[in-house]
């Protein structure tokens, strides 16, 4: 009997991207996908899908268990500004789980990490265990040194070495995942307007000149969700930006369609290249 696999999928190409993974490692995908959010190119890789609102935990729970689930994966984006939005609880029509898990452990932390470790919690308790997220798409990671034909001129080397540093520790301390530097100066830092507002403001700042893009994710993250990603329109917007390099952490930030990213990346002229040693 084939062995199958639940998917948790927010908005994207990843989580058709871990689909395909899933599937091409012989396992039988059974999704749920957030309501109004997922791919229409996701339903039909999956052996079973139900779409399920992002805040109807109870829902999901019970659509993976239906589905004879043990093991899922949490892929996609879901928009975190609205985490703030004075009206989230009634705009997402939570349910009693999801209201239960906010008051007991969100009210006052809402980064990531909090939200991931009371999400897991809640699922293991109901016999699903959430798993790393990068396992079924490994050859989509970023890999040491140049991933393209263009390599960083020595202008964005310095700016690498230099920003670096920078960046871990702006990661380290869940501010963002992202950095923009300019001749060893730090043109913007990404919070939690995401990395293409980072982006936009990153070109307007820097007036035309070259820059880096930096992106990471903090050491010892947990790798079974919000993994860093570029994709094809952050390539995109890089060059309209100005940029001429992105860096990111070997191992630890998802191309996301690695083939189209790093065309789209040699069309541009922009370098892409991995940072650091990939974590054991």
């Amino acid at each position: 009997m084939t062995q199958r696999i639940g998917l948790i999928a927010g908005a994207g190409d990843l989580p058709v991207i871990v689909a395909r993974g899933m599937t091409a490692a012989g396992l039988e995908v059974c999704a749920i996908g957030f309501a109004g959010q997922y791919s229409p190119h996701l339903p039909p890789l999956c052996r079973h899908f139900r779409a399920v609102g992002v805040a109807r935990i109870g829902g999901w729970i019970r659509a993976l268990r239906g589905f004879g689930v043990t093991e899922a994966v949490m892929v996609g984006r879901v928009e975190k500004g609205r985490a703030h939005d004075r009206l989230r609880l009634l705009r997402y029509l939570p349910d009693l789980r999801a209201i239960s898990i906010w008051y007991r452990r969100l009210r006052h932390d809402r980064r990531n990490a909090a939200l991931l470790a009371a999400v897991a919690d809640e699922l293991e308790r109901s016999g699903i265990t959430l798993v790393d997220s990068t396992m079924h798409i490994r050859d989509h990671m970023a890999r040491p040194g140049p991933n393209g034909r263009a390599t960083p001129s020595p202008a964005a080397r310095d700016d690498i070495t230099f920003g670096w540093p920078i960046l871990e520790g702006i990661a380290r301390l869940d501010v963002g995942q992202a950095v923009a530097i300019r001749e060893r100066d730090v043109l913007a830092v990404e919070a939690i307007e995401g990395t293409d507002a980072m982006i936009e403001r990153a070109g307007r700042l820097a007036r035309g000149r070259s820059w880096t893009l930096l992106k990471t994710a903090r050491p010892g993250h947990d790798l079974r969700a919000d993994v860093p990603t570029i994709g094809v329109r952050t390539i995109e917007r890089v060059a309209a930006a100005g940029g001429s390099c992105i860096a990111l952490g070997t191992g630890r930030v998802i191309l996301v369609d690695r083939p189209a990213v790093l065309a789209a990346a040699d069309r541009a002229g922009i370098a892409i290249v991995g940072v650091g040693e990939p974590e054991p």
